[in-house]
């Protein structure tokens, strides 16, 4: 362990930001008392496999030593994906994984497209990765119903399992979670085995019980972005908030575990305490705390807004691209998320209106954010 420390870059040691890790909770004093700590490991979901409760979001990690530092204390899942960093990610997960392939699982995932760009993909995936097979292959940010259960993509899938390229397969969703969630855990076919979802403090009690009917339906729930946003904020003082959120999310039974983000050993070293630590009635004040701090620019993803906008514009994308840039501080994604956008559902469309009739349920200022879009990405 100690020539990993020293192979490290100093810089990774002197970070403090807990960038990708994220919630309110309503508890009675009784409750929070009387809590107890929270379960190392979990089952996920039918797969069966036994995942600790923190596991490891590679979306902006850097270096393959803080990997190795998470998976010497314990983390034994690192999720990764084609779309990280141009394809550059899984080939830093691989070279991490070197010595650990047979104590870690590895989750990657595809972008929806046609049958020869997704074959082409997870061949490049194996290839970055240096293995023969992932646990678990999941469909990249799918939005709708009809994506859970299009028949081409489970053909894909099916194929792949029955090749031995993956053990289990999964979806991913940013936006429209609770229907991508619902189809899944209702699915009679029961071909997904794992949603990844977007889940914190800040989230809506229709998520929360979205996630309780997949548990119960045999889906392995994966919660992301644990940290809303992982904003960086005054008001707190020195005090984190990051361990707060963590806590939140993995204490709901119902969660087989989280894979926040870790860029440095700090941030390893928070995330794997929180296996055994509990949630107080003192992370709840934080928590409440950071909430009423990131109000002004944290987006829910609701999709409320959506209608009330006449150009129909894209505004919890375009949030999801700012959370990126001012939450996670990495701009070559904040700006590779806009990119992806088509023009017409961009900031831009609605950068001649005079007046803005976008309107947000959670206060958001909604001009205010697509100006700031627009001043950020052009």
């Amino acid at each position: 362990m100690a020539s990993m420390r020293d192979s490290m870059d100093r810089r990774m040691f002197l970070r403090v930001g807990f960038s990708s890790l994220g919630t309110a909770m309503v508890m009675s004093g009784a409750s929070l008392a009387q809590e107890a700590a929270a379960p190392v490991c979990r089952t996920l979901g039918r797969t069966g496999l036994k995942v600790n409760i923190v596991g490891f979001g590679s979306l902006n990690t850097s270096e393959p030593a803080v990997f190795q530092a998470a998976f010497d204390r314990g983390v034994n899942w690192v999720d990764t994906a084609r779309v990280y960093m141009d394809g550059r990610n899984e080939r830093m997960v691989g070279e991490a994984l070197k010595g650990y392939r047979d104590k870690v699982y590895v989750s990657t995932k595809v972008a929806p497209g046609s049958l020869e760009e997704m074959e082409l993909s997870v061949k490049e995936s194996l290839e970055a990765l240096g293995v023969d097979y992932v646990d678990l292959l999941q469909l990249h940010h799918i939005k709708t119903k009809d994506e859970v259960f299009n028949k081409d993509y489970r053909a894909f899938f099916a194929r792949l399992r029955k090749e031995g390229k993956t053990k289990f397969t999964g979806v991913s969703s940013h936006s429209n979670e609770v229907e991508v969630l619902d189809a899944v855990a209702s699915d009679p076919e029961k071909f997904w085995d794992t949603v990844m979802l977007p889940y914190n403090f800040k989230s809506p009690p229709a998520t929360k019980a979205s996630i309780e009917r997949a548990a119960k339906a045999g889906v392995g729930v994966i919660a992301m972005k644990t940290q809303a946003g992982g904003y960086a904020t005054k008001e707190l003082g020195d005090i984190s908030p990051h361990q707060a959120a963590l806590k939140y999310v993995v204490r709901d039974p119902n969660v087989s575990f989280a894979v926040p983000g870790m860029t440095n050993l700090k941030q390893v070293e928070e995330g794997v305490a929180v296996m055994r630590m509990q949630f107080t009635r003192a992370d709840l004040d934080i928590l409440e705390r950071y909430g009423k701090a990131i109000a002004p620019y944290y987006c829910h993803r609701c999709g409320v807004c959506r209608p009330t906008c006449p150009a129909g514009v894209d505004i919890p994308e375009i949030n999801r691209g700012l959370m990126y840039a001012e939450g996670y501080r990495d701009m070559a994604l904040a700006r590779s998320t806009y990119r992806d956008l088509p023009s017409a559902v961009s900031a831009s469309a609605c950068g001649d209106c005079a007046v803005c009739t976008a309107r947000c349920p959670n206060g958001l200022d909604v001009a205010e954010r697509m100006q700031r879009a627009r001043t950020l990405f052009g």
